[in-house]
């Protein structure tokens, strides 16, 4: 069987074409350098690819789409380059399963089956046999999932496709010959061109706390950003931040910690005012929600914001808009000083669950709910509502030195910027 082999620059995928397609010389040049590039392995009398696989060493990355006959995408690899170079994690597999020709490509009633595998062993099998529309069962992936693979040196890599195409034999490939860009081999690739998966940004965070800006929700088409609110002071006097979930502590210390200078730092909620029709009184309301909440380490502007990591953690795992953060089964996160976690998270336990009133301090009105003190240090803790349970961004900003001037959590995600007027 032969297949044909042909490279270019980037794959559409809306139109299942390759953009700026380059001679195999320059696709080994490119991959020397780190640079993307994509394979298309292709057979005579059928449409739609075999499968298309994307290099990008620089991102630590290689991806895979198969196809079908109908040019329906079946199986997408994520491959990962760690420390080893000589071979490849098999991060993420997921495969569609279509009930028959008729059905759409990623239809919600595909099933699916989705598996994640880690370097260090662990690893999730999910399987969703009505697709979206139904449940889920999730399990650890059995012995038969292959976690690495040899990296292939240019030029000698395999059909992994070829087993589901029923190929029995070794395919002989064939070199295609690069067509002339579209565009002339100018221009940028457009937007539905394929892309190595890349972690969340922070968006601009500055914007929530600049009034007069003006920004969406997703749920409201417009909202303005009003005065941060002030609602106290948090004492680090050890100088390490922790930003963690209170209630979801194993033992094993803050999730996040950020160094900062030891001292008393300023409390805020970031806030935005929008007007709805509400249906309840029949009038126009306005109200006023809080968008973010943060440490402000000083009143320098922010240059550049990061995401706050662990210890261990690596962000060549992360998958498209993958985050890092703190964990929480109860939509509660807290600004605390590190160096007296244990007995500040003891105070708040106190205080939330078995309503101690010489535990903690309440705070009202506010997204803040509560904050602890420990007398022996002069240490505190500051507790903060999200909307929400599971993994939270933390922020950080810098500024041009690259000091912390802030740490931000966002309590339901990062809103989209208006333009100005």
């Amino acid at each position: 069987m032969v297949v044909e082999v042909g490279y270019a620059r980037a794959w559409d995928l809306e139109t299942r074409a390759p953009w700026w397609p380059i001679s195999v010389e320059e696709a080994r040049e490119r991959d020397a350098a780190g640079l993307p590039y994509v394979v298309v392995y292709r057979m005579a009398g059928r449409e739609s690819p075999l499968e298309v696989r994307l290099v990008s060493w620089q991102d630590h990355h290689v991806g895979l789409w198969v196809y079908d006959a109908q040019g329906r995408a079946t199986h997408h690899l994520d491959m990962r380059l760690l420390d080893d170079p000589a071979r490849l994690l098999h991060r993420c597999t997921v495969g569609w399963h279509y009930t028959g020709p008729e059905m759409a490509e990623f239809d919600e009633a595909c099933p699916r089956v989705t598996v994640e595998l880690f370097p260090d062993g662990r690893g999730r099998r999910t399987e969703e046999p009505q697709g979206k529309r139904g449940g889920s069962r999730v399990t650890v992936p059995g012995v038969r999932h292959d976690r690495w693979t040899d990296r292939p040196v240019f030029g000698e890599w395999p059909l992994f496709s070829a087993r589901f195409h029923g190929l029995t034999e070794p395919p002989v490939f064939e070199i295609t010959e690069a067509a002339v860009a579209a565009d002339g081999g100018t221009g940028l690739a457009p937007a539905t061109c394929w892309r190595p998966p890349r972690p969340a940004q922070p968006g601009p965070i500055g914007e929530l706390f600049r009034p007069g800006a003006r920004v969406s929700d997703g749920h409201h088409p417009e909202m303005t950003v009003v005065e941060p609110r002030r609602i106290g002071t948090l004492r680090v006097p050890s100088g390490l931040l922790a930003v963690s979930g209170p209630d979801s502590d194993n033992g094993d210390g803050p999730h996040i910690t950020v160094f900062v200078p030891p001292g008393e730092y300023v409390l805020e909620e970031a806030q935005a005012r929008h007007t709805y029709h509400c249906e309840w009184e029949q009038s126009e309301v306005t109200r006023t929600d809080t968008t973010a909440v943060r440490v402000l380490v000083s009143d320098s502007p922010a240059a550049t914001w990061e995401m706050a990591r662990r210890p261990g953690d690596d962000p060549r795992l992360l998958r498209e808009n993958g985050i890092f953060g703190f964990d929480t089964d109860g939509a509660t996160g807290c600004f605390a000083d590190a160096g007296a976690w244990e007995p500040l998270l003891t105070l708040f336990e106190r205080g939330l669950i078995q309503g101690d009133p010489d535990a903690y301090e309440d705070i009202t009105d506010s997204t803040y709910l509560l904050r602890t003190r420990d007398q022996a240090s002069g240490a505190e803790l500051a507790a903060f509502a999200t909307t929400g349970d599971g993994t939270h961004p933390v922020w950080v900003g810098r500024s041009e030195a690259g000091e912390v001037v802030g740490v931000v959590v966002l309590v339901d995600g990062m809103p989209e910027l208006l333009p100005e007027g």
